[in-house]
């Protein structure tokens, strides 16, 4: 029967999956980042010529990312613009999850999850399996292409690398009038609750936009806690943890 999972238990069990395919292995996570036991595993079930399809919404993985899934030539992957599910299977067994393909999230989240096999869970098996495959009908199949790894820059290179990122660093550090400055407060049909809300945390019920994520993200990679992200965002504390379960 199916069986509740903590952080361990997830990560666990995902590795066991994909190490023990024999024939079909589906990865669907919005965001990917893989750990190298995870490269490993699936190098191996290409090489083994096993069917691996793998769906997310972001395409934006850092070079060496890209390059590796490039080499994977047996490896399908699709992206779907509306994934927010995280959930990874072969023949025999599942693995739901709030847990992303995501290194930094099997490190550091703390996450859960229901795990599931075909033999004592056929019906819902089945079902996850139709969910599966219906994601894969809609979403975009792409071929990952090799991205060019650009040479070790000069020195004077270097130091106008370091301006640049120390730019970035320091408006990482910026006040959280800035922040609300920056995105700005749009929406206007407030509820009362809302605007009470609003009195507090300046931009709740604002809606995300890519660039507010992106900086959600690297607050979150410096291990700045939601309610110190919320500060600086204007937003409530509530709304950043959900928005870094998401991302991470």
């Amino acid at each position: 029967m199916a069986k509740f999972l903590n952080t361990t238990g997830v990560s666990y069990h995902l590795e066991e999956l994909i190490k023990g395919t024999k024939d079909r292995l589906i990865l669907i996570s919005p965001y990917l980042q893989f750990s190298e036991r995870i490269k490993e595993h699936i190098k191996n079930l290409n090489i083994q010529k096993r069917d691996i399809r793998i769906i997310y919404r972001e395409n934006k993985l850092q070079p060496d990312e890209t390059n590796w899934l490039a080499e994977q030539i047996g490896v399908r992957t699709s992206l779907c613009k509306t994934l927010h599910a995280k959930c990874y299977l072969n023949e025999v067994e599942a693995l739901v999850t709030s847990m992303n393909l995501y290194e930094f999230s099997q490190v550091n989240n703390n996450e859960m999850g229901i795990h599931l096999t075909k033999a004592h869970d056929p019906e819902l098996y089945a079902s996850v399996i139709e969910e599966a495959q219906r994601l894969l009908t809609i979403s975009a199949e792409i071929r990952v292409t090799v991205q060019q790894v650009l040479p070790q820059p000069s020195a004077q290179t270097r130091s106008t690398t370091d301006s640049h990122s120390n730019a970035k660093q320091a408006a990482l550090r910026s006040s959280p009038q800035t922040y609300i400055q920056r995105f700005g407060t749009h929406k206007t049909d407030l509820k009362p609750e809302m605007i009470e809300a609003r009195k507090a945390h300046p931009r709740a019920y604002e809606s995300w936009t890519s660039e507010e994520e992106d900086v959600v993200v690297q607050l979150g990679k410096q291990r700045k806690s939601a309610l110190e992200i919320g500060r600086l965002l204007g937003r409530q504390e509530s709304a950043i943890e959900r928005k870094l379960k998401d991302l991470l």
